[in-house]
C-alpha cells in the first residue's frame, strides 16, 4: 500500500543549490580578510545574529545574547550589522555572477544567502560530447560558442561528496540509472567549477547541494558544512527490489527541516503524531522543539495519508492540495520548477524588531525612518542607467542641465503596484509577570502611491508623504484603539511587481518610447538629400536596385544600395527612355513609374520624424 502511494517524480534534471557560508559574516570579511582567522560574529540589537566558524569553534552561535557571547568567548570582535544594505549589495553581485555561468536563465535567489540553478541544459549538451572511452579525461565547455571555453575533468568521478558516502550503482541498474548518475557526475563537476570561481574572485565560500530537485539539492548540501559539496545518488524511486536512497534521506530529518513545511505546519503534524502538543524549549529565541518527531514518524503513522494532511494543515485561504504536496515532500518529491533569472526582486521589504514601541510618537518616528530605507532600497533595485542621455539633442541636453540629473539618467525598471504594513504586537503580560511568546504577524496592503517615483523630490520628503499619505491609515486599519498596542515588529515592503518594458527575458514587452527617440540615430542613413548637392558617381551593374531609387529631383541615400541620381534627361523610370502608356507621375518631383510603386514612392517625400 506504501509502495503505490509513493508519488513519482521528475528525475531527468540537474539542480545546483548553493548557501554562502556564514553569510552575514563573510560580507565583513571580504572586506577585512584579516577576520576570517579571528572569532568574529555580526550584532543586530542584543543579538548575534551570525558568526564565523572560528566563533563557533569557541563556543558561540547564532541568536545567542551579545551577553553570553562575551562570557563564552571573552576575546570576540563583534560588528554592528543593522544596516542591511550592504548584505543586499553582495547577495545581488554574488546573484549576477552565479547567473552569468546559465545558459538558461533559470538562476533563483532565496533570502541574501541561497540560490538555486538549473544546469540541465549545460550537463545535456556536454553529456553528448563525452567520449565514453575516456572518461578520465573529458572536457566541460562552459560556452555555447566557444569551444576552448572551460575546464577538464574526470567524468568517471563525482566532484565532492555524495549520498550514500559509500556510494556504488549497485545491483539495481539499468540505462536510466546509469545516465542519470552520468548526469550527475557532471553536475557535481560543473558546481565545484563554479564554488571555487566565487571564492577564487570574489572570497566568498559556499556550501553545495546538487540533485534533481530544489527540495533535494537544498537538504544534501547541509550534509557538509562548510565549504563541501554533496551530490544525492539514485536510485532515487523505490524500485521493485532494493531501497530508495531518498526515502532513507528523508527519514531521518526533523519534519520541521523540510523546506516548504513551515512553523505551524510542523506544529500541527508533530500534534497529529504524538497526540499532544510537543514541548518547546522557551529559552530558545525561535522555540526550537524539545521533541523531535522525524520524517518516518508521519510517514509511517497509521492515520497519516494526503486526505487526512489536507484536512489537518487546510483551511481557509490555504491552497488547494496542499496535503497532497506536503505529502511529496515528505517523500523527497519536488517537481517545482528553478524561477527564471529576473531584472528586479519579486518584493523590496525593510523591517525593525523592537524592545517596546507603544507611543505613537515612536511609532511616526520609526515609520518615517522605515520609509525612508524602503525608498532609498527601491532607487538602487530599480533604477537603471537611461542608455538614451549620452545621445540627446541640445535642446534635450539643455533641458537636463536644468533638471535634476536623476530624472534624466535614471529609468524605472519596475513599478511596485502594492504597498504593504506588517506589525508584530507584543502579548500582553499575565498575572505571573510572564509573557507568551508569539510570532503572529499581521498585515494590510494598498495601492502605492504614485509620487514615490517622482526622482525629482528627496527620500526625505517622500518618506513623509509616505508615512502621513498612507501608513498611518493603514497602521489605524491594523491597530484601531489610540493606545495600548505594543510592537515588536514593523515591516514595510512594496510588492506586486510590473516589470517595464526592456530587454531582458521577464520585460514586459520593449521600450517603444526609447525606440521612438532613438530614431534619429536609426534613420541617419535614409535621410533625403538635394540631387544637386551630391557629387557625380558612376553606377555599377552589380545593384540593380540603384536605378529603382532614382527620381528627377532628388536621391534617396539608402545605406548600402548605392542610390544616386544617373543624370537621365527626363528622369523617366523606362531604362530606353520611353515612358510606358500604363505609368503614372509623381505629383512631387515628376517622376513617372508604375502605378503599384507609386504609392511606396510617395512615402520618401514625407519628412522623417
Amino acid at each position: 500500500m506504501e509502495a503505490r502511494m509513493v508519488p513519482s517524480r521528475k528525475d531527468g534534471r540537474v539542480i545546483i543549490h548553493f548557501d554562502y557560508d556564514c553569510f552575514y559574516a563573510a560580507v565583513f570579511e571580504a572586506k577585512n580578510p584579516s577576520l576570517k582567522s579571528l572569532p568574529f560574529a555580526v550584532q543586530q540589537k542584543q543579538i548575534i545574529v551570525t558568526c564565523n566558524y572560528e566563533a563557533r569553534r569557541r563556543g558561540l552561535h547564532k541568536l545567542q545574547l551579545i551577553r553570553d557571547a562575551r562570557r563564552v568567548c571573552p576575546d570576540v570582535i563583534i560588528e554592528l550589522g543593522e544596516d542591511i544594505s550592504q548584505f543586499r549589495d553582495a547577495s545581488k553581485e554574488l546573484y549576477s555572477f552565479i547567473k552569468d555561468y546559465s545558459w538558461s536563465g533559470k538562476v533563483e535567489r532565496l533570502g541574501f544567502d541561497e540560490v538555486w540553478v538549473d544546469v540541465t541544459d549545460m550537463v545535456e549538451y556536454n553529456m553528448e560530447m563525452l567520449n565514453r572511452h575516456s572518461l578520465e579525461q573529458s572536457f566541460f565547455q562552459t560556452s555555447r560558442n566557444d569551444p576552448l571555453e572551460g575546464f577538464a575533468f574526470d567524468a568517471s568521478s563525482i566532484a565532492g561528496h555524495s549520498y550514500p558516502k559509500d556510494y556504488a550503482q549497485g545491483s539495481v541498474e539499468g540505462d536510466a540509472v546509469i545516465d542519470l548518475t552520468q548526469r550527475l557526475r557532471l553536475g557535481s563537476h560543473i558546481a565545484l567549477h563554479i564554488r571555487h570561481q566565487l571564492e577564487q574572485q570574489k572570497g566568498y565560500t559556499c556550501t553545495v547541494g546538487i540533485a534533481t530537485s530544489k527540495l533535494l539539492s537544498k537538504l544534501v548540501g547541509s550534509l557538509n558544512k562548510p565549504k563541501g559539496q554533496t551530490t544525492m545518488m539514485p536510485p532515487l524511486s523505490v524500485p521493485e527490489h532494493g531501497g530508495s536512497n531518498v526515502m532513507v534521506f528523508m527519514d531521518g530529518h526533523e519534519v520541521g527541516r523540510v523546506p516548504g513545511v513551515g512553523f505551524k505546519m510542523a506544529q500541527k503534524l508533530r500534534e497529529a503524531v504524538l497526540q499532544r502538543p510537543a514541548d518547546f524549549d522557551a529559552g530558545l529565541v525561535y522555540g526550537g522543539t524539545k521533541e523531535s518527531v522525524t520524517v518516518a514518524d508521519v510517514r509511517s503513522h497509521p492515520d497519516v495519508h494526503p486526505e487526512m494532511l489536507e484536512k489537518l494543515l487546510g483551511g481557509p485561504g490555504s491552497p488547494h492540495g496542499l496535503g497532497y504536496k506536503v505529502w511529496c515532500l515528505l517523500h523527497g518529491v519536488d517537481d517545482t520548477e528553478v524561477s527564471q533569472a529576473k531584472a528586479v526582486p519579486s518584493q523590496i521589504s525593510i523591517e525593525d524588531s523592537y524592545i517596546r514601541l507603544d507611543t505613537m510618537p515612536e511609532l511616526l518616528k520609526e515609520l518615517g525612518a522605515l520609509a525612508r530605507s524602503l525608498i532609498t532600497r527601491m532607487r538602487i533595485d530599480l533604477l537603471a542607467d537611461d542608455d538614451f542621455d549620452e545621445e540627446r539633442e541640445d535642446t534635450d541636453a539643455l533641458a537636463a542641465r536644468q533638471a535634476p540629473s536623476t530624472v534624466i539618467s535614471k529609468k524605472w525598471l519596475a513599478h511596485p503596484k502594492t504597498l504593504r504594513l506588517t506589525t508584530r504586537p507584543r502579548q500582553p503580560l499575565q498575572p505571573d509577570g510572564t509573557r507568551v511568546r508569539s510570532f503572529k504577524r499581521i498585515s494590510h496592503s494598498g495601492p502605492l502611491p504614485g509620487l514615490i517615483f517622482n526622482l525629482a523630490e528627496s527620500v526625505d520628503s517622500l518618506a513623509e508623504k509616505l508615512v502621513h499619505g498612507s501608513l498611518v491609515g493603514m497602521f489605524r486599519r491594523l491597530h484601531p484603539e489610540k493606545a495600548g498596542w505594543n510592537l515588536s515588529l514593523v515591516n514595510l515592503a512594496v510588492t506586486n511587481m510590473a516589470e517595464t518594458a526592456g530587454d531582458s527575458r521577464t520585460a514586459k514587452g520593449r521600450d517603444i518610447s526609447n525606440m521612438f527617440r532613438r530614431q534619429d540615430e536609426v534613420l541617419k542613413d535614409f535621410r533625403v538629400t538635394e540631387a544637386s548637392s551630391m557629387p557625380d558617381v558612376a553606377l555599377g551593374d552589380s545593384d540593380g536596385y540603384a536605378d529603382d531609387c532614382v527620381s528627377d529631383g532628388s536621391v534617396y541615400a539608402m545605406a548600402g544600395m548605392g542610390a544616386v541620381d544617373h543624370g537621365g534627361e527626363n528622369g523617366d523610370w523606362d531604362e530606353e527612355g520611353e515612358p510606358d502608356d500604363d505609368d503614372e507621375r509623381c505629383d512631387y518631383c515628376g517622376a513617372r513609374m508604375p502605378g503599384f510603386a507609386l504609392v511606396a514612392h510617395r512615402r520618401f517625400h514625407s519628412p522623417v520624424t
